[in-house]
Formats: structure tokens, C-alpha cells, sequence
């Protein structure tokens, strides 16, 4: 056979073969290219939702899906099509609005963290508009937030496909919405969010993924008779303590916060309190105004398609007060209102505040709901921050090891009722340590000392906490633990712990008077002032063996 129609045979081989190929993945259905060649298992993994993918690798993850080499096929790839920087292409196309606001809110920004961090500080003449994590310079607070708090942002990148509920940071939209990297399939996104995904995040500052599942951070034990503690993952000791009233029924985190509240819908806002769409209220003693099927946003038309119970264009649920958003896992029955949780499908009849539980009286009208009902709060009443400049540590924002390093050693932790405070609503809430700490940089004149408190809804939520516990507490006056000694015009203290630089003892927030300490994170928040002081401990407690 001539030489050339043995190539011409080959080509036309190569050709039929190719034709072969192809036919076989448009009959597939599912994936389409030849991504399929070298990926074949990733045709199968998806949610409904996101099943059109199947189709085309490249509608997210970019890339050449004609590509018949690994180079060219892989040139512009995604590994990561959820990454903020990728998520407008990868995302956006289907969920503009979601990029949009999850991109300005504080799960990205840390607008709040950044602005408290150098109001703290003596820095507070910054900017507003580049009161963000995106826009941190080198001061001294500055390079305390890049070196100790920028690492849990939404803006981080991922760096495998996997997970590690301890050490998971950043992501974009892949940090909540991908529960699982299976071995042999496409990783499903998903709109039920596990507790999983929130834990890498909030199981510092706050603590709230710790205490909400009954996890305490404590101090190291020191004595060879203390009981050995629990260890997390990352080293930190903690304590079994009363869990939240919501875990214990098997609810998750999305089953309170709604998407709103979680990815930004609910405005652009300044600080955490602003964002969250949710209150106790909303489910449990709810008089806004209802919306029917009928009347369903046209914006909000994706969660209606995952009411869980049967509904008409009549059906009625119920909205938060805040923004009005549906809370589509909640029917409303004969008998009251049922909750589905959205992870385990559990139904869950949710109580309604009980008028004789809760008297309408003007002493109490004042009080959240967590200021009662929560069981505990984590606090840690101080710690030493020191620079080292002649050391390197790893910066979050420029991601790689840059000159300077940030060390901390801290005091006391401590897990019990904290102190009740005013909030920017002139509510009665509850307020724990957000910085009691001294502060070396060479950048300081002399050594700085911050004592600031912060509002916190611990997620510890339980039976009602005592009178007295209220009425007969320093602690919950804000004073700190002490002997208090009425008279007949005034009260004083006599402080358990030792005096601080600043006049007041390590656990407290203000003095009798507000003329020392005080200090809140937010204009319109501050200590209870003296009258309230005073009007607290005179209230009479009723007999707790009464029926």
C-alpha cells in the first residue's frame, strides 16, 4: 500500500474516531468536550439545581473544553469558580444579586472588626470608605488585623479540595455551599449550609459555633489534681457546658439565620448587629405582617420552590420583622407553628410566647430575649498583645510571610452570666469583654491599655435565668465580682480582684459613677448608669416557692 493512502487511512481513522467521541458524550448528555476524558468521574455529583453543568465544564470552571491537549485545555482554568475574584464570571451569570451583596457584606469586608479594631486603638480617623480588610494599611492596628484577624474573610482563597472544619477559611461562595469533596464524583453545591461550614470561622471571637453546640474555651489545666480538659484540633482546651435549647432539638444554624441575614440582602452593614435579619421574636411571639404565596417576591422566587409541606397561592408564612424576608421552613397550622428544619427535615412545633411567662410590664420591657435566656457566656478578661519587628509572620491580606510579628498571652477565660449593658435599640443586653488588653509596638509612645466591651448574643439559649442572678449580681451590674454594701441613699463595692491601671479590677466594665471605663465599640451602646444600677438591686424578688 502507497505510503500516502496509508496516512490518508490514519487521518481518516483518527477522524471516525474523533466523530465516535464526540457523538458518545452529546448522547451522554451530561457532559459535553473533552473535559469528560481525562475527568469522567465528575460527570455525576450534582445538586438538581446546578445539574446543567454536567454539560459544560467550562460554564464555571473556564478553560478549553475543545482542547484535545492538558495545557491548552487547562489555559484560564478555575480551579475554584466560587473564589470572590472568579465569582462574578463563574457565579454571577445565574446569581448577580448574591455576588453582589456577599461581596459588600461583613463575612468579606470585616467593616466592623476593622473600625472597633482602630477606635480601640486611637486610629479611628481613617477613611470610612476604606474601613475594610480590603483596604488595610500598616499602622498599628492595621497590622495587628493582618497578622491576628484577616485570616477568616470571605475573600481568602482555597487551596485544596477538601475540608477541615477546624482550619476552613475563605472560598467565596465555595466556603458554605460545598458540604462535602467526594473522591469519585463533582462536589455538590448546595443551598442547606451545614454547621460545619460556619464552625472555622465562629469558633473564635465570639465563640458562638463552640458555645451553641455546649463547647467552653477554658485556660490550660496547670496542676498535676486538675481534670484534663477537651483539646480541639488547634490545641485550645475546652469544657462540656449547657448547650443551646436549639441544637439540643437538632436545628443547624440555617434554620434561624435567613440568606438575607447571611449573605448581605439585609443592607450594607456597619456591624454584625445591623446584618442579622433574625430575632427570638420573628418565630416565637411574631406580629408582623404575613405574606401569602401570591404576594411572594419574584427576587425570593428560589426559596419558594423549597417549601418543604404542600401550599396554594393562600398559603401564609411568617416574616422577619427586620426586612421582611419569609420564613419559608416555618408552616403555619391550626395549632401554631411547625418548624422544617431545612438539613434534617426534622418537624418541630416551635413555642409561642407565653403572656403568663412573660409579663407586659414596664420593669422587663427593656430586656432582649437573650438576656434572660441565655445560660452563659464565653469572656476573656485580658491578654497582652507585643510586637517583635526583627521577627516574620504570615500577613492574611498579602498571603506570604512579611517582616513583624503579633504575640499574644492572655489572663483569664471565663464561661458564666456576664454583664448586662445598654444597646444602640436602649435595650438591656448582654455585654462581654471584647478587649481588655495592653499593647506594645514601637510605633506607641508607651505601652497601651484598652478596656472596651461588646454586645453578644451568646447562643446559649435555655430556661430563664434567676432574680437574682439580675438583682442581686455586681457582676451583672458591669462592676465586677464583689461585695456590695447598701445604705439609705447609695450602695458601694468591694472589689474581689485587683485594681488595673485604669482604676477598675480585671472583670469589670464601669464603676458606679460611668467615670471610668465604659468604653463599647458603638455610638448609642454604654454601661448601665447608676439610677439603672440603683433600680436593679432595689427590685423586690418575689418568692420562687410561690406556685
Amino acid at each position: 500500500m502507497p505510503q500516502q493512502l496509508r496516512l490518508n487511512l490514519s487521518l481518516f481513522v483518527v477522524l471516525l474516531l474523533s466523530g465516535l467521541f464526540s457523538l458518545a458524550a452529546e448522547a451522554d448528555g451530561k457532559m459535553s468536550g473533552t473535559c469528560v476524558h481525562c475527568h469522567a468521574d465528575k460527570k455525576v455529583g450534582f445538586s438538581a439545581a446546578h445539574a446543567f453543568a454536567a454539560g459544560s465544564c467550562v460554564t464555571c470552571h473556564a478553560g478549553d473544553n475543545a482542547a484535545t491537549l492538558a495545557d491548552d485545555a487547562h489555559d484560564g482554568l478555575l480551579a475554584f469558580p466560587g473564589e470572590l475574584g472568579n465569582a462574578r464570571r463563574a457565579c454571577g451569570g445565574c446569581h448577580a444579586d448574591r455576588v453582589a451583596s456577599v461581596s459588600r457584606s461583613l463575612m468579606h469586608t470585616g467593616h466592623g472588626l476593622v473600625e472597633v479594631t482602630r477606635h480601640a486603638l486611637g486610629e479611628s480617623d481613617k477613611p470610612e470608605h476604606a474601613t475594610n480588610l480590603q483596604s488595610l494599611g500598616n499602622g498599628v492596628a492595621d497590622s495587628m488585623l493582618r497578622k491576628q484577624c484577616a485570616s477568616c474573610h470571605l475573600g481568602q482563597p482555597k487551596t485544596g479540595h477538601q475540608h477541615d472544619v477546624m482550619w476552613d477559611r475563605g472560598g467565596g461562595c465555595l466556603a458554605c455551599h460545598i458540604n462535602d469533596y467526594p473522591v469519585d464524583a463533582h462536589p455538590a453545591l448546595s443551598a442547606y449550609v451545614s454547621d460545619e461550614r460556619c464552625f472555622g470561622c465562629h469558633a473564635r471571637s465570639g465563640r458562638i459555633s463552640l458555645s451553641f453546640a455546649g463547647l467552653a474555651e477554658i485556660d490550660a489545666p496547670t496542676g498535676p489534681n486538675e481534670k484534663p480538659a477537651l483539646r480541639l484540633p488547634d490545641g485550645r482546651h475546652v469544657a462540656r457546658m449547657p448547650a443551646d435549647v436549639h441544637y439540643r432539638a437538632g436545628m443547624s444554624c440555617i434554620d434561624c439565620h435567613t440568606s438575607a441575614g447571611l449573605m448581605g440582602g439585609a443592607g450594607d452593614a456597619r456591624h454584625q448587629r445591623e446584618a442579622v435579619d433574625i430575632s427570638c421574636e420573628d418565630c416565637h411571639d411574631n406580629h408582623s405582617p404575613t405574606m401569602t404565596v401570591a404576594e411572594w417576591p419574584a427576587s425570593l422566587a428560589s426559596m419558594l420552590k423549597r417549601v418543604p409541606f404542600a401550599t396554594d397561592k393562600n398559603t401564609a408564612f411568617l416574616t422577619t420583622a427586620k426586612n421582611g424576608t419569609p420564613l419559608w421552613p416555618i408552616e403555619l397550622r391550626d395549632d401554631g407553628a411547625w418548624l422544617h428544619t431545612k438539613n434534617t427535615g426534622r418537624v418541630l412545633k416551635v413555642p409561642a410566647a407565653s403572656p403568663s411567662r412573660h409579663a407586659d410590664d414596664q420593669d422587663h420591657e427593656r430586656l432582649a430575649c437573650a438576656t434572660c435566656h441565655s445560660q452563659w457566656a464565653p469572656q476573656c478578661f485580658g491578654c497582652h498583645m507585643q510586637y517583635d519587628a526583627d521577627s516574620k509572620q504570615w500577613d492574611h491580606i498579602d498571603r506570604r510571610l512579611t517582616p513583624g510579628r503579633w504575640s499574644n498571652e492572655r489572663w483569664h477565660v471565663d464561661n458564666a452570666l456576664p454583664a448586662l449593658g445598654v444597646n444602640t435599640d436602649n435595650e438591656i443586653e448582654l455585654f462581654i469583654p471584647g478587649m481588655i488588653m495592653t499593647v506594645t509596638h514601637p510605633d506607641l509612645e508607651k505601652e497601651k491599655f484598652v478596656r472596651q466591651f461588646a454586645p453578644l448574643s451568646p447562643h446559649t439559649t435555655g430556661k430563664s435565668r434567676s432574680c437574682e442572678s439580675c438583682h442581686r449580681s455586681s457582676e451583672a451590674l458591669g462592676l465586677g465580682e464583689g461585695q456590695i454594701t447598701r445604705d439609705a441613699d447609695n450602695f458601694t463595692i468591694q472589689h474581689k480582684h485587683q485594681l488595673l491601671r485604669d482604676g477598675l479590677p480585671a472583670d469589670a466594665w464601669t464603676n458606679i459613677g460611668n467615670t471610668l471605663g465604659g468604653r463599647t465599640p458603638e455610638q448609642g451602646q454604654r454601661p448601665l448608669n447608676q439610677s439603672e444600677m440603683t433600680a436593679i438591686l432595689d427590685a423586690v424578688i418575689p418568692d420562687q416557692s410561690d406556685p
